[in-house]
């Protein structure tokens, strides 16, 4: 970020009006980011502050901070360069002060900007710019415009007639047309109003899947193409499949540049007439294109991003089963199952390989080693990748445990995006340098149903595939949203000081990825923290870095009650004196919530905010936000495509949620597709409003394409008419039901014990 600039008072107005916050909320974030705040800090515990204002809008300021630090940085560059020029006039100066739009400033300094040599610039050199400024100016002469022409003839400097002087004229006019700022801004928006966006199949391009066939002749207004299909036309493009152009009609585009040059009728009509059409066509047309192309592309960029955003942040916050002893099984065919135990911190207690699907005997043999296992180590939960062979091996599991008689276990398939990554990652290294990168994967999946936040945070985001066109969009804008909202996530839940791996430590506000190797480090050496204050005593860990985090560092049995809450250990005093009103401990209010009901909020030496985030905090100490944890039951007559049939009705688990639609696992390794339309029986602008990454859904079959691999289902179709009862569904034959809804029934037992 540029250097902390303060803002004018007329940009930190602007900020207000454009995000709609109050203006004292926006300057207090201001001050507490340039005084080393994070945004889950500030949102979390400077409320008082802040008027209440939550994370999406502290990070929203946060982006208009930068962007018009970015912008003043910028100005100043320009205005210097102008004045070295010599022509810093008050006028130009007021208007660039002015101005709150990078394009806009930019507009502003192109006349000033160096140039490579151009057809104006060889005009200038032929002496030609005065009668250039004679058209330009539209002033009667004493003489004809031809006269005054033939007085710019010379065979010295390369003009041989009337007709090559006024055609030099022209250039130069072209050129002070195409760098007129307010001109610029009015075709802007007129190709945003007006323009076409047009894609075309590139001659003889190969599109063997047929990927872009909607687009070969394609067409949508610039003002409302989404951006799943602006994205899905630039990536043909950079496949060489498509091209796409921005149409606007031309005699359009040539009346608004009129209206603004011509002032009065003359003899110089004609040729501006000639230099507004040069101007249009050699200058301004593929310069505003290029800018729209851009900006098209910066707006697609940004929804996009939005996408990903709220998907990854859903599927960090799905429901924990808890600290349990799980079995994660890494599901393959030729070359075994992989099976990872772990304990209920993660642990690794014993690996091994099922051969389930190699040799008539393999089932049988897997069954006596699988007892052998869970027997051995009291697992009671099974965690099975939702890769290659994976309805197989839980059709496998399921019936073992139903032959057995084993109602102590559940089982659920478990999304393994992002597995293979993390097993080959130095991160996987470091926690199990001697392990295959196979046993690495099943250990993954064990610990991604104890607690999906603690595991994915430690894969790249973009590997964990609830993005969409994460690869074409921008990297960095990409890279910096997705950290934010790990980030967010991680001090959402809070992390247990004493468990938490360095992986999960660095997320938490006001530590560093170095500071969190120091924790660990700390904590090996001189065992579990006993208190939140011990974190001072961690090199790299200041009072600052100790303000920011403490909030969100949990320490369950420790010294202090109050530090397996999200209680600030700067508001400890306000709790006791809370104590001391009810002439009782901290200790016994934790046991018996129930006499916060007795507190006068109006005796509390805090801000009403404060005092309600501690009152909510101790009333449910140390709450996971989280949903509760409930898997998913796939048919078990459901195990490929080709199982699947029109007007089934199955569950699933939403996968991805993208601006057309929403993607669904049923359980077939192929996530079928839940298009906008068929999302609800309302009118929905974003699927978002109907459902989210993770959500448990049931869905009916409308369409399936074994060979295009493409299944199209709807929740729409499951839904009641507005005013009238749920109709009687025609379901699909029913899996056995008694284990079932046994297993269903204890998983959720043991997610209420957990």
């Amino acid at each position: 970020m540029p250097d902390k600039k303060t803002l004018s008072p007329e940009i930190l107005q602007h900020i207000a009006q454009t995000l709609n916050l109050p203006l004292r909320g926006i300057t207090a974030v201001i001050e507490l980011l340039d005084d080393g705040g994070t945004v889950p800090f500030i949102a979390r515990y400077r409320k008082e502050a802040t008027g209440n204002l939550d994370e999406v809008q502290i990070r929203a300021i946060e982006e208009k901070l930068a962007y018009f630090r970015e912008l003043e940085e910028r100005r100043e560059t320009i205005l210097a360069s102008i004045a070295e020029q010599g022509k810093l006039t008050d006028e130009l100066k007021a208007r660039i002060l002015a101005v709150l739009d990078k394009s806009e400033l930019e507009d502003l300094y192109l006349p000033y900007k160096p140039k490579r040599r151009t057809k104006a610039t060889i005009a200038r050199e032929k002496g030609l710019e005065p009668l250039a400024g004679y058209l330009w100016a539209q002033q009667p002469a004493a003489e004809p415009l031809e006269t005054m022409a033939a007085g710019f003839v010379n065979a010295e400097l390369g003009v041989a007639s009337v007709e090559e002087a006024l055609e030099g004229a022209r250039h130069i006019v072209a050129e002070w047309i195409s760098e007129d700022a307010d001109l610029r801004k009015a075709l802007r928006q007129l190709v945003f109003d007006e323009g076409i966006v047009m894609s075309r199949k590139v001659t003889d391009a190969v599109d063997e899947q047929e990927k872009f066939k909607m687009y070969y002749e394609y067409k949508e207004p610039v003002k409302t193409i989404p951006s799943h299909r602006m994205l899905a036309i630039r990536r043909g493009e950079s496949e060489n499949v498509l091209y796409f152009l921005l149409e606007i009609e031309a005699e359009r585009a040539l009346a608004v540049i009129r209206r603004h040059i011509l002032r009065a009728p003359g003899d110089w009509t004609p040729q501006l007439d000639l230099a507004i059409d040069d101007a249009w066509k050699r200058l301004l047309n593929s310069s505003i294109q290029a800018e729209i192309r851009l900006e098209l592309k910066r707006r697609s960029d940004t929804e996009a991003i939005g996408v990903f955003r709220d998907n990854l942040y859903n599927l960090l916050l799905a429901a924990p089963a808890g600290p349990i002893s799980v079995l994660g099984i890494d599901p393959g065919l030729r070359t075994g199952c992989k099976v990872a135990i772990v304990d209920e911190t993660g642990k690794i207690l014993a690996h091994d390989v099922l051969y389930l699907h190699t040799s008539k005997h393999g089932n049988a043999e897997a069954a006596g080693k699988l007892e052998a296992l869970l027997r051995k180590h009291n697992v009671r939960a099974i965690a099975i990748g939702n890769g290659t062979a994976s309805r197989e091996t839980d059709a496998f599991v399921r019936g073992f445990l139903r032959d057995k008689g084993i109602d102590s276990i559940f089982s659920v398939t478990v999304s393994e995006a992002g597995a293979s990554v993390y097993s080959a990652s130095d991160v996987a290294r470091q926690e199990f340098p001697d392990l295959d990168l196979t046993v690495r994967g099943a250990i993954s999946i064990a610990r991604r149903l104890q607690d999906p936040l603690s595991e994915l945070v430690k894969v790249d985001p973009k590997s964990i595939g609830v993005g969409q066109y994460q690869h074409d969009v921008d990297q960095r804008q990409l890279a910096e949203s997705l950290e934010n909202v790990v980030e967010s996530c991680v001090n959402r839940v809070g992390v247990d000081l004493n468990t938490s791996s360095w992986t999960l430590l660095r997320y938490v506000a006001g530590i560093t990825e170095r500071t969190a190797l120091n924790i660990v480090s700390y904590r090996n050496d001189n065992g579990i923290f006993r208190s939140r204050a011990q974190v001072l005593k961690v090199p790299g860990i200041g009072p600052k870095s100790y303000e920011q985090a403490a909030g969100f560092l949990r320490i369950r049995n420790g010294d202090n009650p109050l530090d397996m809450t999200a209680v600030h250990p700067e508001s400890y005093p306000v709790v006791e004196q809370i104590a001391a009103s009810l002439n009782t401990s901290v200790e016994e209010i934790i046991r018996q919530p129930q006499l916060l009901e007795k507190v006068d909020r109006s005796e509390l030496a805090a801000g009403s905010y404060t005092v309600e985030d501690i009152l909510a905090e101790l009333r449910k100490p140390g709450r996971d936000p989280r949903d509760k944890f409930v898997a998913p039951q796939f048919h078990e007559e459901v195990r490929e495509i080709t199982d699947v049939q029109p007007g089934m009705v199955l569950e699933g688990v939403v996968t991805n949620v993208t601006k057309f639609g929403a993607f669904v696992d049923i359980g077939v390794h192929q996530d079928g597709l839940v298009h906008i339309s068929e999302l609800s029986n309302r009118f929905i602008k974003d699927p978002a409003e109907a459902v989210k990454t993770g959500q448990i859904v049931k869905v009916k079959v409308l369409t399936v394409d074994a060979k295009a691999k493409r299944i199209g289902l709807s929740i729409k179709a499951l839904m009641a008419p507005a005013g009238r009862p749920a109709p009687k569904k025609q379901q699909a034959p029913a899996p056995p039901q008694t284990m079932e809804d046994k297993l269903a029934a204890l998983s959720a037992k043991w997610r209420t014990r957990a």
